[in-house]
């Protein structure tokens, strides 16, 4: 059988199959900003935060290979990964408007209360997964080679509003006149309605990328692959695990920059909120329920908002940058600036003057959502894209539990529960992550201009 070449896909259509990415990472923008805010607002302390947190990346590390390889295996008359976005949107939906309410809750049930809201923080986060993991492979599967960066930039840069919109919401309620201080073992209005609103953008992004995308058929997958079968006899389920003996040589060495990349943004979204308490409102790290404490939660969605925002502009950016200094340079480039971005929080003391730290972290966001799956795409075979895919989450999750586990302790012990000390650690981590991808990545070197040409054209810069 003659091998038949993907078609490109438009701008439009590229935007649709990725739509629902905006609702998830709305829902992941109200978690990163307001999960350590609510912990600490139902009684947790600082140096436990990390352990809640442990959570979402355990969840991740079990849920997205096994995703991933029941995607690689179905068929539907959805689709091949439509049903588990909308199984996923569904799920974390109800997460988000229970995570909120668990003080409530805990008067229906006799609950622990801090039990109960790490128990629907897991919920969310493994619904979260469900979502997420099968939009990465979706870009494989449509897109052919030469859109590969595009279509990441795009579901970089639909991840940006969502988070954008995400981060903020709990600051524009405010501004409308819903409170932000939390009653004694409570947790603020402000949240409570941020995370309804996130519930409902949620379903209906993934409903509209359901509504608006036709996945290939396994008929025209096989076209693709030149196979002489439409339909492949399904992997076993043990196969999985022969799959992490395969995996490429270039997804090893991207998964050693994805430990400490990674391992800088979990310190970031865990430990901004106390970090802007203590070090930049001059609080105590036991003050977790006055109103200055809620505010500086406020500020890190705000935060969290700003570096997604700048996040849009570099995702459009990176297609142009990788045609003149290569993927591998460009990555290296937004990394080094997102640890310098870290860093600076802690010698930034103008709470007005902190949008500067958050553009290298935009940057280094936009660059970390794309480049490395658009570096990896083609050494993946197409018909393990989806539990390839799975197992490169592996090198996101590990340095999150790593941080989970140790983070806390490090926190109290060596730097007296003062957290924008561990901060700026995670800046350091995030420059060697930079260092790493200069050193031990190899260059592209077979990559054509004229395909990252095409890919500028797509999106008419």
């Amino acid at each position: 059988m003659a091998q038949k070449i993907k078609p490109n896909l438009s701008l439009a259509q590229i935007i649709n199959m990725s739509m629902g990415f905006l609702g998830i990472q709305m829902a992941f923008g109200l978690q990163n900003g307001n999960a350590s805010r609510i912990l600490q607002n139902l009684g947790a302390d600082v140096h436990e935060l990390s352990w809640f947190w442990l959570v979402a990346p355990i969840t991740g590390l079990i849920v997205q290979p096994i995703i991933g390889h029941m995607g690689d295996n179905t068929w539907s008359p959805l689709g091949r990964r439509k049903p588990y976005f909308l199984i996923g949107a569904v799920l974390c939906a109800i997460g988000l408007v229970l995570l909120p309410n668990a003080a409530s809750i805990t008067h229906l049930i006799a609950a622990n209360v801090l039990l109960l809201a790490v128990i629907f923080l897991a919920m969310m986060d493994a619904s979260i997964n469900v979502a997420m993991e099968p939009f990465r492979a979706l870009v494989g599967d449509m897109l052919p080679k030469k859109q590969a960066t595009i279509g990441f930039s795009v579901q970089t840069i639909l991840i940006g509003i969502g988070a954008v919109i995400g981060s903020n919401m709990p600051s524009w309620l405010t501004k409308l006149g819903v409170s932000n201080v939390a009653p004694e073992g409570y947790v603020a209005d402000n949240v409570i309605y941020a995370f309804y609103v996130g519930a409902a953008v949620l379903v209906l992004s993934i409903v509209y990328t359901i509504v608006t995308t036709k996945e290939y058929s396994p008929k025209e997958f096989a076209e693709f692959e030149a196979t002489t079968n439409a339909v492949e006899e399904p992997s076993k389920f043990s196969d999985m695990f022969k799959d992490f003996a395969k995996i490429p040589a270039l997804m090893k060495k991207l998964g050693v920059v994805q430990f400490f990349s990674w391992f800088a943004l979990f310190t970031m979204w865990v430990f901004t909120t106390s970090a802007l308490a203590t070090h930049h409102f001059g609080l105590s790290p036991d003050d977790t329920k006055s109103p200055q404490f809620n505010e500086a939660g406020d500020l890190t969605g705000y935060l969290f908002g700003l570096y997604n925002l700048f996040a849009i502009p570099f995702a459009f950016a990176l297609t142009p940058i990788a045609k003149a200094i290569g993927k591998k340079q460009t990555h290296a480039l937004a990394l080094f600036s997102g640890g310098l971005g870290l860093i600076s929080m802690f010698f930034i003391k103008d709470i007005s003057m902190l949008w500067i730290s958050m553009v290298g972290l935009g940057f280094a966001w936009a660059s970390i959502l794309a480049m490395p799956y658009a570096m990896l795409i083609d050494a993946i075979p197409q018909r393990k894209m989806g539990v390839y895919m799975g197992i490169f989450n592996f090198f996101i999750v590990m340095p999150q539990i790593v941080n989970g586990i140790f983070g806390g302790p490090i926190v109290k012990n060596l730097f007296g529960n003062m957290a924008i000390d561990y901060v700026v650690v995670g800046g350091v981590c995030m420059l060697i992550a930079s260092a790493i991808t200069m050193f031990l990545i190899k260059g592209e070197g077979k990559e054509d201009p004229k395909e990252i040409a095409e890919e500028i054209k797509t999106v008419h810069f």
